[in-house]
């Protein structure tokens, strides 16, 4: 991926995270979700005070893909109001895999960049393969 469409990513996972519901972490993060046909859906973690009813970012910009139709991911740019660099939790690790394994995570690490292979980010993962009988 080239480095501006990255930035964009970022800017528009920034912008994302504007809109998070987090009043019990106080912990703001925004995902941009890039289609295969140049599309991006943004997504912001929405918390509950049943924690496991809690959504994560990616999540949210993933439903909101798949809910419009999409299918085919490239990409996913996550960002936290704390500034800091941001990996996906296992579960949101678990739910990239599922839809696109072999795309790339923008992670913004002192300003720059930083892109990962979500198939890199949980190796020996669980996968449809798994549920096979064969």
């Amino acid at each position: 991926m080239e480095i501006n469409q990255e930035k964009e990513l970022l800017l528009a996972a920034k912008q994302a995270l504007k809109n998070a519901y987090c009043p019990y972490s106080g912990f703001a993060v925004g995902a941009a979700l890039r289609t295969r046909s140049g599309r991006i859906f943004m997504g912001c973690n929405v918390e509950n005070a049943s924690y496991g009813a809690t959504l994560c970012a990616e999540q949210c910009a993933i439903s909101k893909a798949v809910s419009e139709g999409e299918r085919e991911f490239t990409a996913i740019a996550v960002v936290s109001a704390a500034g800091k660099w941001t990996p996906p939790c296992g579960i949101c690790r678990q739910v990239l895999l599922e839809w696109m394994p072999e795309g790339q995570v923008v992670l913004e690490k002192e300003g720059e960049p930083v892109c990962y292979l979500v198939r890199d980010l949980l190796p020996a993962a669980f996968s449809q393969d798994n549920l096979s009988e064969e």
